[in-house]
């Protein structure tokens, strides 16, 4: 794939990909709510966008970079939420 197509698809899809997780984020950050939020599933999430982060550094590709820098961001505030949320309720 040549450079110019590869960016033609993976910056939108950074972008898409990160925006699509600020409204959880924003929800979860307001309303404290993590009900519906599970947490095997979102620390399994987190650490597979942390790898992708890896590997974008590895092959050195901005748009994986990027987008997984700041969607490991958005998504381990829902993680920590989510951990305190446990935590606070078995108490």
């Amino acid at each position: 794939m040549n450079l110019e197509l590869g960016a033609l698809l993976g910056y939108p899809a950074a972008i898409l990909t990160t925006v699509a997780f600020v409204p959880q984020a924003l929800h979860s950050w307001r309303t404290r709510d993590l009900s519906g939020i599970s947490l095997p599933m979102y620390a399994l999430f987190t650490l597979g966008v942390a790898l992708w982060l890896g590997y974008g550094l590895v092959i050195n590709s901005l748009p994986v970079i990027v987008g997984n820098a700041i969607t490991l961001v958005l998504a381990s505030l829902v993680l920590c939420l989510k951990i305190l949320a446990v935590l606070n309720k078995s108490n």
